[in-house]
């Protein structure tokens, strides 16, 4: 019998919307100690989407006294991902999932893309890259031209001379450079294949240079929530590897990794760092996303345990030796709040208690109630470690009723020194930089 999806909405959506709303402070997932309480599990998982709404005109995010918020850049198509070139202009990785696409798939994936659409979520992948160029200097772009088109949900992007590289879902892609150019025309050479296929559960690939500009560093997502697709599916999954340019080969660098994303070198350490994505259905207070150094040779857990050696009992085998090696993550970045975007700031125009922390885009939830996430946070570092608990430096995403304004993603400093955010759902590139009149202002 042929079960109708609009029935299992039906059934499923007011269980969802029944969930216990955790009680448990915010704070408590967050930091180098979360807390961590006993996973709890039911037949049907919290589902708790923000529709979107759209932002009433003239107003924007909220940031803390002393700076100033300006959009950028509108109008764009689901803008994901930021990359400043050394000219000042700013490429935006207009993208979204891929299609086919796993998650579309059977009765759960149809109520998923359901939910995914009502989240501003669901929209064709622009498949391109935009250039903005602010040429006077004013903090908005005044010129918006697409870059680069005929994409494949491309995500990270790094220049190394003048190769610019593209990473695709499913390849990382190199194309010629010239300063100023505001349009590639060329399809670009194809460098390397990156796993996908018509699995492809989480299908961003981030991608870092080394400062040397000799590797690359690409994220590379699970294929799973938490191995329900087996673990042949994550063969050379949930890991960040590195692609030697000269060679032309990839290697694992750190594995168990469930979706890293943003990458970043951290300025006093030379350490790199990623904010990852940790798995859902375990309850409202489990898993906290993190973000940690990443350690060559390191295995973080995933599938068989999260945060070290807490073990997920839904994965099947149990693998008790790779537990038993699992590193924990060095900083909690609260249950389910999306951490995608991580920037630190190396810059000069903000005031020097920001100086080497880190900026982190949190998407927001969609499965914990209350929601958690739609903002960007600031982490303090010291000495190259974070030294402090999590300030919200970005808000103003949620109305208070409960809908989104927007969702931010990627981060990234602009030739200037403020910092960029990307809002997908918004179609905005926001920048937030000190006040006129405040010190640094410019």
């Amino acid at each position: 019998m042929r079960v109708r999806p609009t029935l299992i909405a039906i059934l499923v959506i007011p269980l969802a919307a029944c969930a216990t709303p955790s009680t448990a402070p915010e704070e408590a997932s967050f930091g180098p100690s979360p807390t961590l309480p006993a996973p709890d599990t039911s037949l049907v998982p919290t589902v708790h989407v923000a529709p979107v709404e759209a932002r009433p005109a003239g107003s924007h995010p909220t940031a803390p006294p002393g700076f100033a918020v300006t959009p950028f850049a509108a109008n764009l198509q689901h803008p994901r991902w930021l990359y400043t070139l050394p000219n000042g202009d700013v490429l935006v990785a207009e993208s979204n999932t891929p299609q086919p696409h796993d998650e579309g798939r059977g009765i759960v994936g149809w109520i998923t893309k359901q939910f995914m659409k009502r989240a501003g979520a669901g929209v064709p992948s622009p498949d391109r890259i935009v250039l903005l160029r602010d040429a006077d200097g004013d903090g908005i772009a005044e010129t918006q031209n697409v870059f680069i088109e005929n994409l494949h949900s491309p995500f990270g992007m790094a220049l190394i001379g003048n190769q610019l590289y593209v990473a695709d879902t499913d390849a990382l892609l190199r194309f010629d450079y010239a300063t100023g150019e505001t349009r590639i025309a060329s399809q670009g050479v194809k460098v390397v294949d990156l796993p996908a296929g018509p699995i492809n559960h989480h299908w961003t690939k981030n991608i870092l240079a080394s400062r040397d500009g000799k590797r690359l560093y690409i994220t590379v997502g699970s294929n799973s929530n938490a191995a329900e697709n087996g673990l042949d599916a994550e063969a050379d999954r949930a890991r960040i590897v590195e692609f030697d340019i000269a060679s032309g080969t990839l290697r694992p660098y750190a594995t168990g990794l469930r979706n890293p994303n943003g990458m970043a070198w951290q300025p006093q350490s030379g350490a790199l760092w990623t904010a990852v994505n940790e798995r859902d259905e375990l309850g409202n207070n489990l898993v906290p996303d993190y973000m940690t150094s990443v350690k060559e040779g390191a295995f973080y857990g995933f599938p068989f345990s999260y945060y070290g050696a807490h073990v997920d009992t839904r994965v099947k085998p149990q693998n008790p030796d790779r537990v038993a090696r699992a590193i924990a993550p060095d900083y909690a970045l609260g249950n389910h709040t999306a951490s995608l975007g991580l920037a630190f700031y190396d810059g000069k125009l903000f005031p020097d208690r920001y100086r080497g922390g880190a900026f982190v885009g949190q998407h927001g939830s969609w499965n914990r109630r209350p929601y958690a996430g739609y903002k960007v946070i600031f982490v303090p570092f010291r000495n190259g470690e974070p030294a402090g608990g999590p300030e919200d430096f970005l808000s103003g995403f949620l109305t208070p009723d409960g809908h989104a304004l927007g969702r931010p993603v990627g981060v990234a400093l602009d030739a200037r020194g403020a910092l960029l955010v990307a809002d997908d759902v918004g179609n905005t590139v926001w920048r937030v930089a000190p006040a006129t009149g405040t010190a640094g202002a410019k």
